[in-house]
């Protein structure tokens, strides 16, 4: 009996398993909960430490690597897809519903621990007191390689859609549109980083400001909580790009931009695409994107409104680090405001606990200065 087990369990894996070549691959787990459970608003902060626990546990350097390195991130993760709705602070997930998480990996070194990792992955994920079961894993994006991505045909389009809130950094600032410079310039980077076929990054965005065109889109925006701190605007929705006649002048950049449509599934858009934002695919839909709880809402507006008071307040000193202190305030004193231990919010911020404690202590003084 056992052996029948085994035998259905290793078929089950079978089609888990893509090419020692691959660089890019997207898996999709199925979760569900036994029972009614709730998790925290920032519940995505727990799922990319998990993921990088389980990296740890196979191979420590590229755990290493994936967490303090400076290029950009191989890999993404999403946020849960399924019914997440407020249960007073706290976001709650029903017994039997399905809950969906994307994972990709973007580079060789990571696609072939994913292949060992599925092989033997654990039953169940735990965020906190929640326990999602691992119901299953399949492949949502189909093995690949960029040389293959960027030989494959195409169509006379590129149209995306993106699922969850997507923002980009501009001049210092959160910037919710998907202007083509901002969109092509997010993949760009990471095809750079990790294709081994790095482009002029310069000239190729100077192409696509005078050549890639918005066809239709279908947008709306909405606040929501950024990683491990801070909130921003995102956009969520629908967009076409299409290009110009005078394009087809530089073939290369045109076959670039084609590609780079097809990588953004795997890639995801904008920033903070390894705490579940910016998940993409490829495609028209009319269809809105599922709606962000109110209890992350309230969070992700408290979390900017707290920013802003203390980046005025701070305004004289001025810089990045003021920004950074400010929103780090913000970051912990909303949280606490919403119930969320001070010890549980350091191990998240991956900051010393007296540390956190002295910061909160501050802002709280800061709030009751005068205007």
């Amino acid at each position: 009996m056992d052996r029948k087990l085994q035998n259905k369990a290793d078929s089950d894996k079978s089609h888990l398993n893509w090419s020692p070549e691959t660089e890019l691959v997207g898996l999709e787990f199925e979760f569900v909960t036994k029972v009614d459970v709730s998790i925290y608003p920032q519940y995505t902060i727990g799922l990319h430490a998990w993921f990088l626990d389980q990296v740890r546990s196979y191979d420590p350097e590229l755990s290493a690597y994936l967490h303090d390195g400076e290029s950009e991130k191989p890999f993404t993760i999403s946020a849960l897809d399924g019914e997440l709705v407020s249960s007073g602070r706290l976001v709650q997930l029903t017994a039997n519903n399905s809950y969906y998480w994307y994972v990709t990996a973007l580079s060789s070194r990571v696609s072939q621990w994913m292949g060992l990792w599925v092989q033997n992955l654990p039953k169940e994920l735990n965020l906190r007191n929640a326990s999602l079961q691992i119901r299953s894993c399949n492949i949502a994006h189909p093995s690949t390689t960029y040389a293959q991505l960027l030989n494959s045909e195409y169509g006379e389009t590129v149209t995306l859609k993106f699922l969850s809130p997507t923002s980009f950094r501009r001049k210092g600032h959160h910037f919710p549109l998907p202007m083509p410079t901002n969109v092509f310039h997010s993949y760009l980077r990471r095809w750079n980083d990790f294709s081994r076929m790095s482009v002029d990054q310069e000239a190729f965005l100077v192409w696509v400001d005078d050549n890639v065109l918005i066809t239709r889109h279908q947008l709306t925006s909405m606040k929501v909580l950024a990683g491990k701190k801070g909130a921003v605007t995102g956009f969520t929705g629908t967009i076409e790009f299409g290009l110009t006649k005078e394009a087809s002048v530089q073939p290369d950049f045109c076959k670039l931009f084609y590609a780079l449509g097809k990588f953004a599934p795997y890639c995801g858009t904008g920033h903070k695409t390894t705490f579940g934002l910016g998940q993409t695919r490829l495609g028209w839909s009319s269809q809105a994107a599922p709606e962000v709880p109110d209890v992350q809402s309230l969070l992700a507006k408290r979390i900017e409104e707290l920013t802003a008071i203390f980046k005025t307040q701070r305004k004289r000193t001025g810089g990045d680090r003021a920004e950074e202190i400010a929103t780090k305030w913000a970051t912990i004193l909303a949280r606490r405001e919403m119930g969320e231990s001070l010890q549980v919010v350091a191990q998240d911020l991956e900051m010393p606990y007296e540390t956190v404690k002295t910061y909160v202590k501050l802002a709280r003084q800061a709030l009751k200065k005068p205007e």
